[in-house]
């Protein structure tokens, strides 16, 4: 029996090892293949661009597309009706990767919409942004593309606005400064809070001050010849849980490679899409939200002189959030609100509607990604826009229950139970202040720190980097990052992977994969286990300590000394 368990496994693992190097072959060529072609939107729907930003007054690297109905699934006559449906604009973020993820599966946000007989439009983007192209330029740009669905269904009343991770906060400066133009605003995964979070949760809030402020995006932009290069996003998302980047998904994949190929390779598809911005555009954000966290505070100006008011928003606002994700947490999600609101009196005295759904543990991608979150968030939000547009003013979560159908099928109910901003704050975890008592005072140190730096560099450092930066070397710099060399060397470009190429469909025809009682299978998922759990150590430890050294640099009394102490005034009530 031990002599047959061991020939089966070994089998198993060298049929497995054949298909898991092929597969990897073909996500880089899939990477060269995409590259070559533009790096087009990973949409699984057809559509056609209305309208090309880079034609506009001033142009930007967007354009504006209509997605063509499925025809081959035909919808639920319940969910007909003979009134024009609203059009749903959706937005993907521009964060690293490429547009698309919102609809690159026909179970996904796009999915739903068409599905529930609404006209959908989306909001792509190009590989190279516009020279000079500004924030401010693509929130005009988007505001252009809305006054075109509105003209294009005068009937259907204004357009609902789903914006995923970045674009959720691009779509709330946008509906501030034209609060005509929306009729109901979602935002999914989206952070407006920029410094709230957890002690030993959220650690990603702490990397900006560790590497001294906004100084770094200049660098790295002018290292780009003026333009940034998402890579280093993608890398930095991707360092948060090293455990899944370099092991678990790629264990996932050779542990399940019978079934997990073409979803392993649709994802890298996107996720190896690394798309460009201006230097102009990542300093703003860097600078004025993520380091400055302007927004909430009423301090953001978009254009010269004209600050940001999140009150200016006068149609219904629905945030969804996940307890499980560790790049927009609830807190940074929500924590807003009270900084906006002085109260929940004022949220109904200016007729405001806000709504939040916190999920319990999706990641991040997931909220945009998984079918099982199309199939029931978005799939309860969409179908719920007129219900939320005729509720009263005020704070509300939206609380979705399951059910079970005459004929065993799940069914989804949603109510709108009435909140305050103290059981908001208390259901996501409440406030955090450092050991003075004081609000964010770490940060707003961080702010004030990054400022000198950016002095500092552009003084004694910027015109020396410009000066060796460009042409070969920029281009270089670009090719050269790790994000993209892991996907060209492991393509048909390397000679090594030519003998799995050769051997995989003698490995798919002759596939014996091995019993689930096998003992070595069972040793190799527990070795799994033990490097998974060793990365999460080492991903503990080095939070812990980057947390550590955080607190203890910015809440020094050298620090409180050089920047001191502002009233913030606690405005949660």
């Amino acid at each position: 029996m031990i002599a047959q368990d061991t020939w089966d496994y070994f089998v198993d693992s060298l049929q497995r090892s054949i298909l898991f190097w092929n597969t990897m072959r073909k996500r880089g060529d899939n990477f060269l293949e995409h590259f070559r072609a533009g790096q087009p939107p990973v949409l699984a729907f057809g559509y056609e661009i209305i309208m090309d930003g880079r034609q506009l007054e001033r142009p930007v690297s967007f354009a504006l597309a209509r997605i063509l109905d499925r025809r081959e699934i035909p919808r639920n006559p319940e969910e007909i009706s003979e009134a024009p449906k609203r059009p749903i604009v959706i937005i993907d973020p521009r964060a690293g990767h490429g547009p698309g993820i919102g609809g690159s599966k026909m179970n996904s946000e796009i999915g739903v919409a068409l599905d529930k007989g609404h006209p959908v439009y989306f909001v792509l983007f190009f590989i190279h942004p516009e020279p000079g192209q500004t924030i401010a330029d693509v929130l005009s740009a988007e505001a252009i593309f809305i006054e075109e669905v509105i003209r294009r269904h005068p009937d259907s009343g204004r357009p609902a606005v789903l914006g995923n991770c970045q674009a959720g906060w691009a779509s709330a400066l946008m509906c501030a400064e034209r609060p005509e133009l929306l009729g109901i605003l979602v935002m999914n995964g989206a952070p407006l809070s920029y410094w709230s979070g957890l002690e030993g949760v959220n650690p990603m809030r702490y990397f900006g001050g560790l590497c001294g402020g906004v100084w770094l995006t200049d660098y790295l932009s002018d290292i780009g010849s003026g333009e940034f290069d998402g890579a280093y996003l993608v890398q930095n998302f991707e360092l948060l849980n090293p455990a899944n980047t370099f092991w678990k998904k790629q264990y996932n994949l050779y542990s399940r490679i019978d079934t997990e190929q073409d979803r392993y390779l649709g994802f890298e598809k996107w996720w190896g899409g690394f798309f460009l911005m201006a230097a102009e555009e990542i300093h703003f954000i860097v600078d004025n939200l993520f380091i400055g966290n302007k927004l909430e505070n009423d301090r953001l100006e978009l254009r010269a002189g004209a600050s940001i008011n999140l009150k200016n928003i006068n149609h219904p606002i629905v945030v969804f959030c996940s307890r499980g994700d560790n790049i927009t947490p609830p807190q940074q999600a929500l924590d807003w609100i009270p900084q906006v609101y002085e109260s929940d009196r004022e949220i109904r005295e200016l007729g405001k509607i806000i709504i939040y759904l916190v999920h319990e543990n999706i990641g991040h991608l997931g909220i945009f990604v998984s079918g099982m979150i199309a199939g029931k968030e978005h799939r309860e939000i969409i179908g719920n826009l007129e219900v939320m547009k005729s509720l009263p003013a005020g704070l509300y979560e939206m609380v979705i229950t399951e059910s079970q159908g005459e004929h065993g099928e799940t069914l989804f109910n949603s109510r709108f139970e009435r909140r305050t901003i103290a059981e908001m704050l208390e259901c996501i975890g409440g406030i955090e202040t450092d050991r003075y008592g004081e609000e964010f005072g770490d940060f707003r140190r961080v702010y004030e720190l990054s400022r000198f730096n950016r002095y500092l560099y552009r003084a004694l450092f910027r015109p020396w980097i410009r000066m060796f930066a460009h042409g070969l070397i920029s281009i270089m710099a670009k090719l050269l990052h790790p994000s993209r060399t892991q996907y060209y060397l492991l393509s048909s470009l390397n000679p090594f992977l030519w003998p799995a190429a050769l051997a995989a469909p003698f490995a798919v025809q002759y596939r014996k994969p091995v019993r689930e009682e096998n003992p070595y299978l069972r040793m190799e998922r527990e070795f799994s286990k033990i490097v998974e759990d060793s990365f999460n150590l080492y991903r503990d430890m080095r939070d812990l300590y980057a947390e550590t050294l955080f607190r203890f640099v910015y809440g020094s009394g050298y620090m409180r000394l050089m920047f001191p102490r502002r009233p913030s005034g606690d405005r949660r009530r």
